[in-house]
C-alpha cells in the first residue's frame, strides 16, 4: 500500500513556514510515497519540488491550493497557476483544462480566516458532468485543521456524492507532513489517480496535534522562516 499526503504549504505560501528541500526531507523520513505541494494560489514551490523529489526518493505531484469565490479548492496535476476568485465551477474546469483534478480540502471548516467549500455548493458543482468528472475527491480527514466538529459533520453529508475520501496533513509546518494521509494500493502517482478515480482510497491518520501545539508550532516555526522569507523577497 501507498501513503500519499496531498495538501501541505512551504515558504511559498503566505503562511507556509518550510523551505521546498525540508518538506522533502520530512516527506521521506515519514514514508510517504507521494506527496503533493499546495501552496495558496502560487505554484513555484510546487514545480521546485517536482525537480528536487528524485534527490530525496520521493513523488511530487504539483498542485495548487486555489481561492475560489466559493472557498478553497486543491487542483492536482496542473503547473500553472488558476486565477483566484472564480466561481467553484469555472476553476474546476479551468483545472480541467489544464489536465488536472480537484479535491475539497476542509469542506465546512471555519474560523482562523480559513475559506471553506460548503456542502451544498459542491453538491451543485457536481450536476455538472464535467466538474463531476474533475472534482473526484473531498478531504474527509484534514490532520489540522481546528474545526473538527465541521469537517466531520461535513464528511457525514457528503457520503452520498460517490467522491473518494482523502486524508491529508494540511501541514504548514515540516513536523506534521503524514500526520493524515490517503491509502492506497500501489506506490506511484499514477496508481493514486487510478484508486481515486475509482473511489478505492481510505483515509490514514496519526494522533491528532490539539490546538495549541498547532498554532504553537505554525508561530515559532513562521518566526524561524523569516529570515528566509525575506531573502525570497529580495532575490
Amino acid at each position: 500500500m501507498g501513503l500519499a499526503d496531498l495538501h501541505m504549504h512551504t515558504i511559498y505560501s503566505f503562511d507556509g513556514t518550510a523551505t521546498v528541500p525540508a518538506t522533502l526531507r520530512r516527506a521521506h523520513e515519514k514514508g510517504l510515497s507521494v506527496i503533493a505541494i499546495t501552496d495558496h494560489d502560487e505554484i513555484a514551490g510546487a514545480l521546485n519540488a517536482v525537480s528536487l523529489a528524485h534527490l530525496y526518493g520521493i513523488e511530487v505531484i504539483p498542485g495548487i491550493e486555489i481561492t475560489t469565490a466559493d472557498g478553497h479548492l486543491l487542483g492536482l496535476f496542473v503547473t500553472e497557476i488558476i486565477p483566484a476568485g472564480l466561481s467553484l465551477v469555472d476553476t474546476v474546469l479551468k483545472v480541467r483544462e489544464l489536465g488536472g483534478i480537484c479535491i475539497a480540502p476542509h469542506p465546512g471548516a471555519g474560523g482562523m480566516g480559513m475559506k471553506s467549500l460548503s456542502v451544498s455548493t459542491i453538491a451543485k458543482a457536481l450536476h455538472h458532468p464535467e466538474v463531476a468528472d474533475t472534482l473526484i475527491g473531498i478531504e474527509a480527514y484534514n490532520a489540522t485543521a481546528l474545526d473538527k466538529v465541521g469537517i466531520a459533520t461535513s464528511r457525514l453529508l457528503t457520503a452520498h456524492l460517490n467522491l473518494a475520501s482523502v486524508g491529508n496533513s494540511d501541514a504548514h509546518v515540516p513536523a506534521a507532513i503524514g500526520l493524515g494521509a490517503t491509502e492506497f494500493e500501489g506506490t506511484s502517482a499514477t496508481d493514486l489517480l487510478s484508486a481515486l478515480r475509482n473511489r478505492q482510497t481510505s483515509v490514514y491518520r496519526q494522533k491528532e496535534w490539539n490546538t495549541a501545539r498547532i498554532l504553537g508550532s505554525w508561530a515559532i516555526n513562521y518566526v524561524r522562516s523569516l529570515f528566509t522569507r525575506a531573502a525570497m523577497v529580495t532575490e
